[in-house]
């Protein structure tokens, strides 16, 4: 551990939470509310200031902390965004002289024999590693002359010391984790330990370079379909686990609104691809870019593009382009259960439905135990009427007045904040915090509604389907079997005339019993599954009133089916 870089971190926290106790918890209760309240901006700007001062003087751990913050123009004040935006650029670059060892080690090579140039100096610098451009002998040439004989690459590669400084950081935020722990409504809320054991794990896989080139592949794979997605090729034979070569793929910072415009590509467009991306990893992969900070995502117009197949962002809305993601090295891996919640909650949330919203909460473990589910149903409600369907540029734009009149109506609630953060879901709701801020950043005036519903649709219908495709392969199987029991009683008829078995009366009594259930039997299901599948054609059609109809008809059906069963005899 290197303890005076542990001590100043501590002590930076320690001074933020007494300055927030202060002036947030103490001031307000000697009748001093007022006065907190109208320097409150200003203390806030002040501490966003000296966190980036800090971060950028320390790097490591802390420009991860300091680049989420930064995304989070959705929530955060304009002036809290910018002082810390200046992180996403500014981490200090590690002088070549100790980064030049790393690589040469890693490679087994001096530069000048293991590429044809190499730039030292680096086009970007990250909290962990920095990227230096660099060509590699196309050693492929001799297989198709038309290659050129030269490949562009990007060389990730990580700062030296990277393990201790990591490992120092943690300890320090494990502290102030404990610190947190100590405080009623966040122990109640939140485990900060598994939190931060989460982020531990995650941090020590992102300085793992093979596990991230194997996350871009696997990504790509995910997205081999999409031409608006683009994902750099692993170069293997130049990769190792403290470096990273990828091939080098031009394009525009997301951020960097002014230049995207001048190129021609509409930025709500390039919104809308961003959140669909999103919404396909978490909602159909399972498995999501964790780290969507404006470093890593880029903006490829079709003027960038050479011999690539363009997809389908080409409506009419400005310049093709290509989606540009790099840096896995922080990804999320949904489980199929959690998936399931999430569906489930995207759902309730595109057709305002409360009673589902809360079993999605239920399904994923955001509730406290003994929660009062019908009041919150009744928040819920309220949430819905008043924010469903508002752009961001509203949301952001509510009174203070009415924020006010809200926390009043749901005053019970709020007094009781019914909420638990699972940990395997941080780093999710980390990811969409960021995307959130992103896509306000790129169209101000961009609504989530008119994306997550047509969404929330096709997923109803994929599922409606799959729940069709189980009950026809069910009603197969009883039409095979009430199909074979006329043959298998043809059978046992042969038999009696025959001689062949000695049958009581009473017990051919019950066959005959039997054969005629089974008759009636076959005949409901087969009228079952005509409505049934009838219905679901229809409901999927859009002709609702008829779907419905049809449906009930099936379900009228299928009660007939059931009460045909024979009765056991006592």
């Amino acid at each position: 551990m290197i303890r005076h870089r542990y001590r100043r971190i501590v002590w930076f926290f320690a001074r933020i939470i007494i300055n927030l106790i202060l002036w947030d918890v103490i001031f307000p209760r000697i009748g001093l509310r007022r006065w907190s309240r109208n320097n409150r901006h200003t203390r806030y700007v002040r501490y966003a200031g000296a966190f980036r001062a800090l971060a950028i003087s320390m790097g490591g751990v802390l420009i991860k902390v300091g680049q989420f913050m930064s995304s989070r123009v959705d929530v955060l004040p304009e002036e809290v965004t910018n002082e810390l935006a200046g992180l996403q650029d500014e981490v200090p670059e590690e002088n070549f002289d100790e980064i030049r060892p790393v690589i040469e080690q890693e490679l087994n090579g001096p530069l000048s024999q293991v590429f044809a140039q190499f730039d030292e100096k680096p086009m970007a610098a990250a909290s962990l590693g920095q990227v230096h451009q660099a060509r590699l002998f196309n050693i492929s040439r001799s297989e198709n002359e038309t290659q050129p004989d030269v490949l562009d690459v990007v060389i990730k590669v990580q700062r030296p010391n990277i393990e201790n400084i990591i490992a120092t950081d943690l300890a320090a935020l494990q502290t102030v984790g404990q610190w947190l722990q100590r405080y009623p409504p966040i122990k109640k809320r939140a485990d900060v330990p598994k939190l931060l054991g989460e982020f531990t794990k995650i941090l020590y896989e992102e300085i793992d370079y093979l596990a991230e080139g194997r996350n871009a592949e696997i990504f790509a794979e995910h997205f081999n379909q999409d031409g608006d997605v683009l994902v750099p090729k692993v170069i293997w034979s130049h990769t190792t686990k403290k470096v990273l070569t990828l091939e080098n793929v031009l394009g525009i910072k997301i951020t960097d609104y002014d230049e995207i415009t001048k190129e021609g590509v509409n930025r709500k467009t390039v919104a809308i691809k961003l959140l669909d991306t999103y919404l396909k990893q978490i909602f159909e992969d399972g498995f999501f870019h964790a780290d969507p900070h404006p470093g890593n995502l880029f903006v490829r117009p079709i003027s960038y593009i050479n011999e690539r197949t363009i997809g389908e962002n080409d409506r009419g809305e400005g310049q093709p382009f290509q989606l540009t993601f790099v840096d896995f090295g922080m990804v999320g891996r949904i489980s199929p259960d959690t998936v399931s919640g999430l569906r489930e909650m995207l759902v309730a949330v595109s057709t305002r439905d409360t009673r589902r919203l809360i079993k999605a909460y239920q399904m994923l473990g955001f509730l406290l135990p003994g929660a009062d589910l019908e009041l919150l149903e009744k928040a819920e409600k309220t949430v819905f009427d008043r924010f469903w369907g508002k752009s961001m540029s509203e949301l952001q734009n509510i009174s203070i007045s009415e924020m006010h009149e809200i926390a009043k109506e749901l005053r019970d609630l709020i007094y009781s904040m019914p909420f638990q953060i699972p940990h395997d879901l941080i780093f999710l709701g980390r990811a969409v915090a960021i995307l959130s801020g992103m896509c306000t950043g790129l169209d101000p005036d961009f609504n989530v509604w008119d994306h997550l519903v047509p969404f929330a649709k096709k997923i109803i219908a994929k599922e409606t389907t799959s729940q069709a495709a189980f009950w026809v392969e069910q009603i197969k199987e009883i039409l095979r079997l009430m199909f074979n029991i006329p043959i298998n009683m043809d059978r046992v008829m042969s038999k009696l005339e025959a001689g062949e078995v000695e049958v009581k009366v009473t017990r051919l009594s019950e066959q005959i019993d039997h054969l005629g259930i089974a008759m009636r039997q076959m005949v409901g299901v087969i009228i079952f599954a005509s409505f049934l599948l009838t219905g679901i054609q229809t409901f999927l059609a859009g002709y609702l009133i008829g779907g419905q109809l049809l449906l009930f008809g099936a379900g009228i059906a299928l009660v007939f089916v059931f009460f045909q069963f024979p009765k056991k005899k006592s």
